[in-house]
Order: C-alpha cells, then structure tokens, then sequence
C-alpha cells in the first residue's frame, strides 16, 4: 500500500512539476522566476546544506534548466525552410540536448553515492589464494621492479600469494621475428626481466604471439595460474602493503561479487597539471570519476573494472572466458559482461596504488584517443541500453559512461556557432537579447551552481571546459574511426616515464594556434560589427561575449601545449619517516622527507657531520611493514641545500635490483601521507575565484606558448608525432593514426 501511495505521489508531483515548466510567460516573469530559483541554489549551495537541501536544490534547478528545455525547443529555431539557418541551428540544438542529456543522466548515477565500510577481517586460514597479475608491454625494469617489489612485499601468507610479470614484450614472436630491430631488443628485454623476477622472487611469463593485446595478456595469465581471486596492476601501478587487506575482505561476505576497485592515484601530473603549475593545489582530473562518479555507479551496481587497482574473482572470468578483448577497453567491457550475468561489484574510495599518468601532451592525448575509441566501440559492438539481464539503472550507468566521450562534437560545435553569426551572420539562435539573458544566462549560471555544489571539492570551476577543449580537437578524428569501423581501432600501450630536456611546445600544437588565431579574428569582427551595425548592437554584444568565452579557454589551452621541461623520470611523493644516514661509522638522525624510485630528500635533525668528500653513505630505517627490521640502503649525495635553517640532503639510490624491496618499504609501505596530500587537494574553489584563475591563464599562458612559437622556430625538431605512440600531426589526418 505504502509504496502505490509512494508511486502515486511521485506521478502527480511529475504532472504538477511538467504543468508548471511548460506555462508560457512573460520574459519579465520568466525573469523573475529565474533570480528566484538562483537565489535558492546560491543559498544552499553556499551554506553546503545537505540532507533534504540537496534535494530541494535539484529540484530547482532541475525545474529552471527543463523550463530552458522548453522554450529553447518551442521558440528559438529558425523556420525550417530556411535551409541556411535551420541546418547549423538544428546541429547546435541537438550538441545542447546532448548535453543536457548527459547532465540527467549524470544526475541520476551520483544521486545518492554511497561510502563503503572496510573490509572484513578474515583469519590467515579462511583467506583465499591470490594471484597478482603485472601486465607489462615495454615498460622498463627500473619501473616494473618497484611493482613487482611492491606486491611482493603485501601483507598476505606467503603461501597464498603469488606475483606474476606478463611480459607481451619478450614473447616469442618478437624474440623470433625476422627484423633484427625487433628480435634483437625483444631477446635482450626477455633475459633481463626474467633475470630480475629471480632477484625479487616472483613468476615470469609470456606467451608465444601477441594477440588480443592486454586481454590477451591476462588471459595468458589466467591459463598458467589458478588463484582465487586475480589482482591487476599496471606496471607502474605499485601497491601499498596493505591493499589485499583492504580489498579481499568483501569477496567472503558476498559470493557474487566478481570486482572490488580501488582508484587511481598518480605521483606525477598530468600535462595540464604540470603546465600550468596547478599540481600541488589542484584536485586532479580523475579525482572526480573516482571520489564522486564511481561512488555513484556502485549506489546502482555498476561500478566498473579500471584496468589496475583492483581484485576480482576468477570463478567469474571463468564464465565469461576471462578478460573480454573485443574492444580495446577491455576492462569496461569485462565488467559489462559480467554485470550482465547478475555478478556484483564494489568500489572502495581509498588510495592504496600509486602510479604514473602521461608526462607529454601527445602521450596524454594517445591515452584518451584509445579510452575514447574503446568506450564507443563498446556502444556500438554491445549496446549496454539492450544488453540482457542489465538492470534499468546499470544500462542507465553504463549508457553515461559511453555516451560521455561523444562531448568533443559538442565542444567544437559550441566553439563554432558564434562565428556563423559574427562571419557570415546566421541566425542559429532565435531569440532577444531580454530572452537569452531570461532564459539562456540563468540556465547557464544555475549549471554552474549546480556543478560547484555536487563537485566543488573535485573539480575546479571551468576546469572541465579546459579539459574537454583540448581533448576535443583530436578525439573528433578517433570517433569518426570508431563510428566508420567499430572494429577497427586496436591498442597500443601509453608511454610512461618520459622525461623533457627543455621548456617546449608540444608536437601536436599547431591546430590550438589556429583556433586561437579565429577566436581572436573573431573578436576583432565582434567590434568591427558593434560600431558599424547599431541596430545589431545587443544581439552582437552578446553573441561576442559567446565567443570571447571561447577565446578565454583557447588561451589557457595555450598554456597546456607549451611543455615545460620535466628532467625527473621518477616522480616523488611524500614520506615522512625517520632514518639515519649513516656517515662513516657516525649515524646521524633524518627525517625522510620524500622519496621516489630514484632518490629521496632526508632533512638532518641535528648537526651535519662532515662529508670529508666521500659521497657514498648508507640509509637506514625501520621497516613499517616488520617492526624490529632494519632495511639499509646504499646511497650518493647530490646536493645540500638548507630548508627551515636545517641541512637538507638529496640523495640517489644505487641502482640495483638488490634495493627495490626497501624502497617500496619506503614508498608505499603507508600511504596515509599521500592520502592526505589528496584531501589537502580537495579545497572548494567559488566560482568567482575561479573564474579569476581561469582568465590569469588565459592571459598569461598564450604570451609563454607565443614565445615558444616565436623564438624556438630555430630549434631541432623534435620526434616526429607518427613515432610518438601513433599520434598524427594534423587533428584531421585519419583515424587509423590514432592507437594510443
């Protein structure tokens, strides 16, 4: 009875709510009513009441932006005889819907995202085998030591864990290839991975030809192993030492369950990030899928396999013939084949790998090309919206998950309309100036509102647009070729651990220069036409500001183009663990105050001895991992510098396989310190200062790519894109370039 009454209620409120939206008003109402629903957002949003606040707030906002629906639907396309402006118009229309789509079904995945409570303990008897599997393709062994050293190094009976390196690049194909260039590097790769995994005390393996790329792979895995469970880490994806205890738990209390996830957390940033200084007080372009996006998605059991970071069930891969390899996102496409068969998963919001992500701009741009292409073959091969035995709210969720990486159409649709207008005067958008502000500027602030309110602390204000523009010039070639060729599109491996000599503009630069030269061309027209055309003056000043808008996010992707140097192939991240240095037969006290595979900073507390010229010393310091254990590690003095009146010293680590258990000790044996550099990093920024720090960008950061343009025009090429991870040159040069 309570839950007819409940549907009931629902119904007429939709009837009252759809009744009230599409009542034809004056602007002057249509005004009013539009303050009035700001103010209300404005308030809660500001006060960040919760509870039943949110739900007022969507609410409101929901009625505005489908009130913005109607009236752009019922009175602002052109007559559609008028073929000139009615096709652009009808383009522009559809982009806003998209979105608009996108936005409801955004709305549903994180209406009520969900923390889960931590895994139950399980005694040494009752847990099950695990197999770690470290998919490998041409990663080299300095990185892939710290992960295979990492894994080996968790907390877990040894005899029911084992470490597995799947190298695809030694396999026999390569190592018997007919091209010396190939079989050659092949050859001297497979003995020195298979020497190392002696040295850490892990398994070996590879398979005899290169199929099916990383599924393949895994799959190989899975014929040569036979654990209960399966964990995947990426080879630069180096565990803590406590993330089976945080993960294996839930597989006992549910049966079903095929996935736990973790998230991603990278030490290094992303290109953006790194040029336009942005790393150490920014929230990172992942942390809103994973602190807000798959919280939601596993409120609907839908959060999905990621590639890494995580463990799932081999009974479940068993049933579905393991890692599906159809398309080249295997992971999303192995947790929708599983979800179908009623399998469960689970997302656990807690950092426990760190990683790295692409240090270039081209490497940056390969990787979303092939999460691009992989996600629309997985909309077009198998259709999540009429997958059997999905329920409404996972093809709902799955939906949103492909249907996102079809924004850059819209992105550049958007960046194109007002120049229609300000070139070649089309009238796309059929409305007043008193309209547009009634309607289109308050849907516009109220999204903005909406956005701040939901993912303030994870995305800052604009930062999203940036994103999504820079992707968008390329990523339109890379679903032109998966919609040509849904099968087409084949993976290659993302670079990682690339280091750059010198401050430079990225190789695939040149289409952000011209965009931002017709942005700019188009503001000069905008003027031009003010002073000329009076009769025009509201309708161009608005449509100008449009494209001014457009120019503010070109500039600052000005900014992310211009590469600044990166001389540190091994990113560092916080530490803080006490140590001695040990100089000559004296031990003087340190505070580890950072560390990375290669080195580490140590601040003296105390008196600095003196070096006497010999710069090889010996680090010592407690294992976290086993009280009462020392690990000593032999290492070289770079610099002394002073830090807070305290001698602080850079250090190098030996390079020897003999080192990477106790520098994984160090790095990851706990993570609380880098968990809390990621909540440090999660600060709300208002939509006024943020819109501040977005125009300082725009403005700043085109001189420093502009300087480059002008004054490095001299300077040796670099790597010509088609050697760089299949990346073209030109945004529109064929879709079969882009395999990243």
């Amino acid at each position: 009875m309570f839950v007819t009454v409940l549907r009931v209620s629902w119904f007429a409120i939709a009837v009252a709510a759809l009744f009230f939206i599409t009542q034809p008003v004056s602007v002057e109402a249509q005004f009013a009513i539009a303050v009035t629903s700001i103010a209300m957002v404005l308030v809660i949003s500001t006060l960040r009441l919760g509870g039943v606040w949110r739900q007022v707030l969507l609410a409101v906002a929901t009625a505005l932006i489908l009130r913005y629906v109607y009236w752009r639907t019922t009175m602002t396309l052109p007559p559609a005889d008028d073929v000139l402006n009615f096709l652009p118009a009808i383009i522009l229309y559809i982009c806003e819907m998209y979105c608009l789509v996108m936005l409801a079904i955004s709305l549903f995945v994180i209406a009520d995202p969900i923390d889960r409570p931590e895994a139950p303990a399980l005694a040494d008897d009752d847990l099950p085998t695990v197999d770690v599997f470290v998919p490998s393709f041409n990663e080299s062994a300095k990185i892939l030591s710290l992960t295979l050293a990492a894994a080996k190094a968790m907390s877990y009976p040894t005899e029911k864990l084992r470490i597995y390196l799947l190298d695809d690049g030694g396999t026999d194909q390569k190592r018997n290839s007919a091209d010396p260039r190939i079989a050659i590097p092949a050859r001297r790769r497979h003995d020195e991975l298979k020497v190392l995994c002696t040295e850490l005390g892990v398994q070996y393996l590879t398979r005899t030809v290169n199929v099916h790329a990383k599924a393949g792979n895994l799959n190989n895995g899975l014929k040569h192993t036979d654990g209960e469970l399966v964990v995947v880490l990426d080879a630069d994806h180096a565990p803590a030492r406590n993330f089976l205890q945080e993960t294996v738990g839930y597989f006992a209390r549910d049966k079903k369950l095929f996935l736990v996830q973790t998230p991603h957390f990278f030490a290094n940033p992303d290109p953006l990030e790194r040029n336009l200084s942005t790393f150490e007080r920014m929230p990172s372009e992942n942390e809103m899928f994973y602190g807000m996006i798959q919280k939601g998605l596993d409120k609907w059991n839908s959060a999905f396999f990621c590639g890494s970071a995580a463990v799932l069930r081999r009974e479940a891969l068993a049933q579905v013939g393991g890692f599906a390899g159809l398309s080249i996102t295997e992971d999303c496409e192995t947790a929708l084949e599983l979800h179908s068969r009623g399998w469960h998963s689970l997302y656990v919001d807690k950092p426990l790998i760190t990683g790295l992500q692409p240090e270039t701009f081209s490497s940056f741009i390969g990787q979303r090309s092939r999460w691009c292409q992989g996600m629309i073959q997985i909309l077009m091969l198998k259709n999540p919206l009429f997958k059997r035995g999905l329920t409404l709210a996972q093809r709902i969720s799955y939906l949103s998950s492909a249907l996102f990486w079809f924004f850059p159409i819209a992105r550049l649709c958007f960046l194109v309309a007002p120049l229609l207008f300000i070139f070649f005067n089309l009238k796309i958008y059929d409305a007043s100036v008193e309209e547009f502000l009634a309607y289109t500027v308050s849907y516009l602030i109220v999204g903005e509102l909406l956005r701040g309110y939901l993912y303030g602390k994870l995305r800052w204000p604009f930062v999203s647009e940036l994103y999504e523009y820079v992707q968008s010039v390329y990523l339109i070639k890379a679903i032109a070729g998966a919609l040509l060729n849904p099968r087409k599109p084949t993976f290659k491996v993302t670079s990682k651990g690339e280091t750059l000599d010198e401050d430079r503009l990225s190789e695939l630069s040149w289409p952000y220069f011209a965009i931002f030269g017709v942005l700019l061309a188009g503001l000069v027209a905008t003027v031009y036409r003010y002073q000329s055309e009076p009769q025009l003056g509201g309708l161009i000043v608005v449509v100008g500001i449009w494209n001014l808008l457009n120019l503010v996010i070109a500039g600052a992707a000005l900014g992310v183009i211009a590469e600044r140097r990166e001389r540190r192939a091994a990113p560092r991240i916080p530490c803080l663990r006490s140590g001695e240095l040990i100089v000559g037969r004296s031990p003087v006290q340190v505070s580890i105050e950072d560390v990375s595979i290669g080195g580490a900073k140590a601040i003296v507390i105390g008196e600095m001895p003196q070096l006497k010229g010999d710069r090889k010393l010996r680090l010592r310091f407690e294992s976290a991992g086993n009280p009462g254990v020392s690990h000593t590690l032999p290492v070289t003095v770079l610099s002394i510098t002073s830090s807070d009146d305290r001698p602080t010293i850079g250090l190098a680590f030996d390079d020897h396989t003999g080192s990477f258990p106790a520098i994984a000790d160090l790095m990851l044996a706990d993570m609380d310190v880098v968990r809390r550099r990621r909540s440090s990093r999660r600060r709300r920024r208002g939509t006024l200062s943020g819109a501040l720090t977005f125009l300082g960008w725009s403005f700043v950061h085109p001189l420093r790519a502009l300087h480059h343009l002008v004054f490095d025009r001299g300077r040796s090429p670099q790597k010509p894109p088609e050697e760089a991870n299949g990346i073209p040159a030109a945004p529109f040069a064929g879709s079969e370039a882009i395999k990243a």
